[in-house]
């Protein structure tokens, strides 16, 4: 398959949505999962004018929220009716970005021609959960997360993790802090320009995302102590150089070459996506691999990609992972990323792909785009994509400045 020739099946991605992203406790603090996931899905199909009878399925990721099927869940809040089935599931932090290429396969393999993908997370409402007691006399413990790799791999902390990447890489704490600086800037810049407003789906009473701070410099990042490992002990990464504790839902629809063809819409062909594994004692370096692979089978380099998002769950974990692919940190994330909008774990791979939507699609930007996330437990996953403009449906020019309904 080339660009020049898609199949009738290639998936393609013809609308993209998210919510704000807010702080845990606040801005979204009532709103359970599914109330945040619902608007999201019922906005892609007004921006297609589709009915939900033409939905497949409707996949999304997610990691500490309910349990059972938020999915399911979320399409029936979102009025789609019985008919629609949803699936739920967890990779993670690259939860939205899998359930993506999850879809984006069924499409591939001619099972559907529309499926709305992404994911949601409210760590506001999370439940708290316990195990059980190990002695009928005993009591409940704390349950703090679910193991990422069982004995006798590492099973670190994210920061923990970050730390020992950051160090092994080389990568010193004034970086991080310029990296994260230069995130925020980013996202208050884009804010600023209003270049998120078309992508965002107000809920709540939440218009913007709450967590990018106007005028958080180097030198009030460097004011900071180290969150995970201490100074002394060579810990470099701090609140401010990492992602926050967020609520948020993202979601995009994946369709067919041949129906895309059909309404003439604009959009980003999935060209091909890798999951990979690896160390579950540095998991930050997961996009390497995935990246690496993901490239060398489409046989491009990273010169060719024009727009690149990573998951920046932290400033140090994401430049090692830049320097070992020789990838300049100021092409990643052009508007900011998780460090400045946040990261609902759930959904922030879905995040990405909204964000290169709006970056290539909405303002008719670069023709290639990259997505990446790394994973806890040692994976990564890379995604590449497409710019399709959109084509003349019975007389009506479809500009690739946003899909049929869009504001």
């Amino acid at each position: 398959m080339t660009p020049d020739s898609p199949r009738p099946t290639s998936p393609v991605i013809v609308a993209a949505r998210r919510t704000p992203i807010a702080t845990a406790g606040r801005g979204l603090a009532t709103l359970r999962v599914e109330q945040l996931a619902a608007p999201v899905l019922r906005t892609l199909l007004t921006d297609l004018r589709m009915p939900p009878t033409a939905v497949a399925d409707v996949v999304l990721g997610n990691c500490m929220g309910p349990g059972g099927n938020v999915a399911r869940v979320s399409a029936l809040t979102a009025g789609f009716g019985p008919s629609v089935p949803g699936v739920t599931i967890d990779r993670q932090c690259g939860s939205g970005l899998d359930a993506v290429t999850l879809a984006a396969g069924q499409v591939l393999a001619g099972r559907g021609d529309l499926y709305l993908a992404g994911g949601a997370e409210s760590a506001s409402t999370a439940p708290i959960r316990a195990w059980r007691p190990s002695t009928p006399s005993g009591e409940p413990r704390p349950f703090e997360r679910a193991p990422f790799a069982p004995p006798p791999y590492a099973d670190p902390e994210m920061g923990v993790a970050a730390d020992l990447v950051a160090r092994e890489a080389g990568v010193t704490r004034e970086r991080q802090d310029a990296y994260a600086a230069r995130s925020h800037a980013r996202a208050m810049a884009a804010m600023e320009a209003k270049r998120f407003v078309d992508e965002l789906v107000p809920v709540g009473g939440l218009e913007q995302d709450e967590r990018p701070r106007p005028g958080l410099d180097e030198w009030r990042l460097a004011r900071l102590r180290t969150a995970f490992v201490p100074e002394a002990d060579g810990g470099t990464v701090t609140a401010g150089n990492s992602c926050g504790v967020n609520d948020g839902a993202a979601a995009v629809a994946v369709t067919s070459e041949r129906r895309r063809a059909e309404h003439g819409w604009p959009g980003l062909r999935l060209l091909d996506w890798e999951c990979a594994g690896t160390d579950p004692d540095r998991p930050g370096l997961g996009p390497v691999t995935a990246v690496r692979r993901l490239l060398a089978r489409q046989g491009r380099n990273l010169s060719e990609v024009g727009a690149i998002e990573f998951v920046e769950a932290f400033a140090g974990q994401v430049l090692a992972c830049a320097d070992a692919l020789h990838l300049d940190p100021a092409r990643i994330c052009a508007d900011g990323g998780a460090l400045a909008l946040g990261h609902p774990w759930g959904a922030t791979g879905a995040v990405t792909l909204v964000r290169l939507f709006t970056r290539m699609v909405r303002e008719d930007g670069p023709s290639l785009g990259l997505a990446a996330v790394a994973v806890g437990g040692g994976m990564g996953i890379a995604v590449l994509v497409e710019r399709v403009p959109g084509e003349p449906v019975l007389g009506e020019r479809v500009t690739g400045a946003a899909p049929v309904g869009a504001r």
